[in-house]
């Protein structure tokens, strides 16, 4: 995620004084206790969250059981990304695993100044991109990495929260059983 970080500060550095004021008009900071659920399914998700601090899940129901498709740590932008592309309900839903301070930024205000600021278009874009390289990169990890594999890579992502996710999730994300979420478990 670093050189995903060093894309966007290299363009945001490029903004002028004009293009930050603007988008600074409409980022606002909100906290969220744990077990907060900040995108509900059948939602349409209207804000893009940029992780400060905290944990976050996105996931769904798929008869009865929950299946956990992402993880926002620090510096992940945590949205439903069809709903707020589309702006249309939410399959998904996000819940806060720990209290988390995000950088919330709405949509129809963002659609509205990127037209006028061109640099928050090419802005637009990179993080579109960069969704894209992600999730390109979980659909290759989980086909061509063991369970085992993709376990310690969850786990090097963000070690300081890590303890904070469930089993139950865990498993779920690297599409595997608790009992061989286990076995991996017992072999690190």
């Amino acid at each position: 995620m670093t050189e995903h970080i060093e894309k966007i500060k290299v363009l945001t550095s490029r903004f002028d004084q004009k293009t930050l004021e603007a988008l600074d008009k409409i980022t606002t900071i909100e906290h969220f206790k744990k077990g907060e659920i900040v995108l509900q399914q059948g939602d349409v998700c209207r804000k893009s969250r940029l992780i400060i601090s905290g944990v976050a899940r996105k996931f769904f129901y798929s008869d009865r059981k929950e299946i956990t498709t992402e993880f926002f740590f620090k510096d992940d932008i945590a949205i439903s990304f069809k709903s707020y592309i589309d702006q249309k309900p939410s399959k998904e839903m996000i819940e806060c695993l720990t209290d988390v301070t995000v950088e919330t930024v709405d949509y129809s205000s963002f659609e509205a100044i990127k037209k006028e600021f061109p640099l928050l278009l090419e802005y637009d874009i990179l993080l579109t991109e960069l969704y894209i390289i992600w999730l390109e990169d979980r659909l290759f990890d989980f086909h061509t990495l063991s369970a085992k594999e993709r376990y310690e890579a969850l786990l090097k992502k963000s070690p300081e929260y890590f303890h904070h996710l469930k089993l139950t999730h865990i498993a779920s994300y690297l599409g595997i059983s608790l009992e061989t979420l286990s076995r991996i478990r017992s072999k690190i």
